[in-house]
């Protein structure tokens, strides 16, 4: 099988990890007989500064004649920390996902054995926490109007949700519900918000179609302390946008790491695959950022490619490292891995060149890898 990937690398961490992740889809490449090209694209603060533009025509163009856009971090601190500042690296994020019509984003949210020792939860809570959440993603208060007077005395966003809106993401979750554990949360805040009754009217509608899944409703606050509480609760999260950017990235710690959860945005054009971490530009160039959530988002691509048992052997290829202590420095900030290393070894494993018995004596920390 043939696939046209566009890679926008981004901004700070974004290069590295992204980097890691076209190692591992040409490994997939080579043991499964597929082809993969890749044609580059710009986008947020390196886009701002060569072209003036977040996202440039040219970079939707690239994506539109793609079969998959896999996407690195956004962001940079000379935008982040100038209020006055007119064009920002997040408007490009924005703008392609309403180009592209990516209205889901679809968040998985898993724990690693090896790992749980890092969580601010006892062991026994994390145990078998297997959830995914599904936030809506082109609508809400970030795309809403925006006003603020020149003396900025005052601000304000509109939030503002169409039917439409959440009729379709609402189907997504809960055919997605249907072939996981059948159920299916909807976290909104319908005692104080308008957009919040609408949301809970309409997929009231859509669960009477669904009679086999179990339909929950939980406010977000409640929901933002339950994940902490009782994780395994949950099986398909459903919500609005600026929920589900806070309560994706609050999930985040339930892994051990934020370096750890992948993501895709999908839609009606196009689909996007991109790790839930930010760009970490204090980290830039220095090859310790951790690949895994990039690694990861290159699974759900596959999956959505129908390619099930190559992703399958990415995701076993990810736990053999974390299962062995081959980590980044997030991770273990005293014997970690470089960013590279970790590329390197999940593309061994994929290859079927790690051996049954590891010697960590034949790999050298912070240095590649098995001879």
């Amino acid at each position: 099988m043939d696939k046209k990937i566009a890679v926008i690398m981004g901004d700070g961490i974004g290069p590295e990890v992204t980097g890691q992740s076209i190692r591992v889809l040409e490994a997939i490449g080579l043991r499964f007989g597929h082809r993969f090209s890749f044609e580059y694209a710009l986008m947020g603060a390196v886009a701002i500064d060569e072209t003036g533009d977040p996202l440039p025509q040219a970079t939707l163009d690239i994506c539109r004649r793609s079969d998959a856009i896999l996407f690195g971090a956004i962001g940079h601190p000379k935008y982040d920390n100038d209020p006055n500042a007119k064009v920002r690296p997040e408007q490009g994020l924005l703008r392609i996902r309403k180009e592209l019509g990516l209205f889901a984003n679809i968040r998985p949210v898993n724990t690693y054995a090896a790992l749980e020792h890092l969580a601010p939860l006892k062991a026994e809570k994390l145990a078998g926490v297997d959830f995914i959440i599904f936030r809506e993603l082109t609508g809400g208060i970030y795309f809403g109007e925006k006003e603020k007077d020149e003396a900025l005395t005052f601000a304000s966003d509109k939030c503002i949700y169409h039917r439409h809106e959440i009729e379709r993401i609402a189907e997504l979750a809960f055919q997605y519900a249907r072939i996981r554990r059948k159920k299916l949360t909807l976290v909104d805040k319908a005692n104080v918000l308008e957009t919040s009754r609408l949301w809970r009217k309409i997929v009231q509608e859509v669960a009477a179609k669904y009679p086999d899944v179990t339909t929950e409703y939980m406010f977000v606050d409640n929901a933002a302390m339950q994940i902490i509480v009782n994780p395994k609760q949950f099986d398909v999260m459903l919500t609005e946008n600026m929920f589900g950017d806070i309560l994706s990235d609050e999930a985040s710690v339930l892994s051990g790491s934020l370096g750890l959860l992948p993501s895709s945005s999908i839609g009606g054009e196009a689909a996007l695959f991109e790790p839930i971490h930010g760009s970490y530009p204090q980290a830039a160039g220095m090859d310790i950022a951790n690949p895994i959530g990039s690694i990861l988002s290159v699974a759900m691509m596959l999956e959505h490619f129908g390619m099930h048992e190559e992703a399958a052997s990415i995701r076993r290829a990810v736990e053999w490292t974390l299962q062995h202590g081959f980590v980044t420095k997030d991770i273990d900030p005293v014997n970690f891995y470089f960013t590279s290393t970790i590329g390197e070894l999940v593309c061994d494993h994929i290859a079927q060149r790690i051996p049954g018995e590891v010697n960590k004596a034949n790999i050298e920390i912070r240095k590649s890898t098995i001879i």
